[in-house]
Parts: structure tokens; C-alpha cells; sequence
């Protein structure tokens, strides 16, 4: 049996169709089922931009490299040279200050 057995039908102008079609563009939503119902259940589509965080987690990837070439620099020479601290250390202040600025934004969501 189907999950959803109830249709509704309903008639639009061709300006109401344009602005519903422009609506899932601004949304990013290809499916206009899916669409319509998130508008009729909960009045809002939430489309967030990504950008930042796909920022952090390349720092965040780029930073556990980094600090596992210095592990192993030290468990083989027994020394760890403070270029390399340094360089970890402003690369987790970037990460921390992008994380703030990400989280600051997410809180003005409502």
C-alpha cells in the first residue's frame, strides 16, 4: 500500500505556477511534490549555504594531516620543531574563528 493515498488538486494561474517554480529555484528543490507539501506542513523551506563549513572541514582535514606528519616526525627523530607547533596552532586559530563566525550565523536562524 502507498504511503500516501490522498491527493489534492488544486488550480493555479499561470503567474502562481511561474512564482512556485521560482520559489523552488530560490530553494534549490527539484521535486514539486515534495516541495508543495513542506510548504503546506510547515510554511518554510530552509536552504543553508554550506560554503563555510565545506571551508572548515578542509581546514579541519588539512590540520589532522598536518598534525599526524608531526607525530610521526616526532616518534622517529624523538624532537618536534617549533615551526611545525606554530603552523598547527594558526591553522586550529582559523578553524576556531571560522567555527564562531558559522555558529554566530546559525544562531540568528529562526
Amino acid at each position: 500500500m502507498k504511503k500516501r493515498a490522498h491527493e489534492i488538486h488544486v488550480l493555479l494561474t499561470e503567474d502562481e505556477m511561474s512564482r512556485i517554480r521560482q520559489r523552488m529555484n530560490e530553494a534549490g528543490v527539484h521535486n514539486q511534490s515534495a516541495f508543495i507539501r513542506k510548504m503546506i506542513l510547515d510554511g518554510y523551506i530552509v536552504k543553508l549555504d554550506m560554503g563555510d563549513i565545506d571551508k572548515m572541514v578542509s581546514l579541519l582535514r588539512s590540520s589532522s594531516n598536518n598534525l599526524n606528519q608531526i607525530a610521526k616526525k616526532a616518534n622517529a627523530a624523538n624532537t618536534i620543531y617549533g615551526a611545525d607547533i606554530a603552523e598547527m596552532r594558526m591553522k586550529q586559530d582559523e578553524i576556531w574563528e571560522l567555527a564562531k563566525e558559522i555558529l554566530a550565523r546559525l544562531s540568528t536562524i529562526q
